[in-house]
């Protein structure tokens, strides 16, 4: 049916206020619009890394999870905790212990630490093995739990507490690792990368597919970080919007092996203007690291005419 935000806002809440995530995080509206993509009637079980969000909203006996199964599991293990679960009530409807006409969802949730890093293992496995499991990683781009450490996720030149610039290093020197497109090699269903934009029917559209789709699937959500990031609470929905303007966040789905971009900017900008938001990019723009900002939009380039050339190859009849 038709995307509808009046419908979307007003559904059962699953995600609820009085957690203690940062304002201005991009986390908790990505989390509640992703959960609100659930049917009304359907349970869901969510098996929860450590990370920000878990520290932040299950403080017990306190949580912010409601109308959910809630499971609070190791950095390593999300996509192994879910799993067993999923098999173990994929047993109990079998064998008439649960209803046929009760739906349950599982749902894993992890920071690009417990996503990328260290959760990468047990994430693989349960795609591989074909789970029917949906995984949501909330990237920030760094271990922003534990002091903004850089991550497999943390971009080229992004200044850290262990990627510091300076006289020796000019940020991490490292690009980011692309889980999305790893995923998409595991040969699973659907895959997606989406942000918080417009009236947020790109994050609830795939984040319905995704659950509603059978067999594994994953969604990658762009989640900025006040603190890490180093931008005044208030623009949260700004830098979203230049994230996926000037291509540093592409937009897109990948359905069986079939890829649609879902947002492609009117006027492609260039990745200074996002950059410029961000104390984590400051040093970029002395003029002897400029050359630095050219090698990032080299990298943003190459990876969007990718993407436009897989959208245009894996649409042909």
């Amino acid at each position: 049916m038709p995307y509808n935000i009046k419908e979307m806002v007003n559904k059962k809440a699953r995600f609820v206020a009085g957690h203690r995530m940062c304002a201005g995080c991009g986390a908790p509206p990505a989390i509640r619009t992703i959960l609100n993509a659930l049917k009304e009637d359907d349970n869901a079980v969510i098996s929860n890394a450590t990370g920000c969000l878990e520290v932040s909203s299950f403080l017990y006996p306190y949580t912010a999870w409601k109308n959910v199964s809630y499971i609070h599991t190791a950095f390593e293990c999300a996509s192994a905790t879910l799993s067993g679960a999923e098999k173990a009530y994929e047993k109990f409807r079998k064998d008439g212990k649960i209803p046929q006409d009760k739906h349950t969802k599982f749902i894993a949730i992890g920071g690009d630490g417990g996503t990328l890093d260290i959760g990468f293992q047990s994430l693989s496995g349960a795609m591989e093995r074909n789970h029917d499991i949906t995984y949501i990683c909330y990237d920030n781009g760094a271990y922003m739990n534990t002091g903004t450490q850089r991550s497999s996720s943390t971009p080229l030149h992004a200044d850290t507490t262990t990627s510091p610039a300076g006289k020796v290093l000019q940020g991490k020197s490292q690009p980011r690792k692309d889980l999305t497109q790893i995923m998409v090699n595991h040969n699973i269903p659907y895959v997606a990368q989406t942000a918080l934009f417009g009236n947020q029917k790109d994050i609830y559209e795939k984040a319905e597919k995704a659950i509603y789709t059978h067999g594994p699937t994953f969604i990658s959500v762009f989640s900025p970080c006040p603190r890490g990031w180093g931008y005044p609470t208030e623009d949260l929905q700004a830098i979203e919007k230049l994230a996926i303007d000037t291509c540093f966040w592409p937009v897109y789905e990948v359905e069986n092996g079939v890829y649609k971009i879902t947002y492609k900017p009117a006027k492609k900008l260039p990745v200074e203007e996002f950059l410029k938001t961000q104390k984590r990019f400051k040093h970029l723009f002395k003029e002897e690291n400029k050359h630095l900002i050219e090698e990032m939009q080299e990298e943003i380039d190459r990876k969007w005419n990718y993407l436009l050339m897989m959208e245009e190859v894996t649409n042909k009849e």
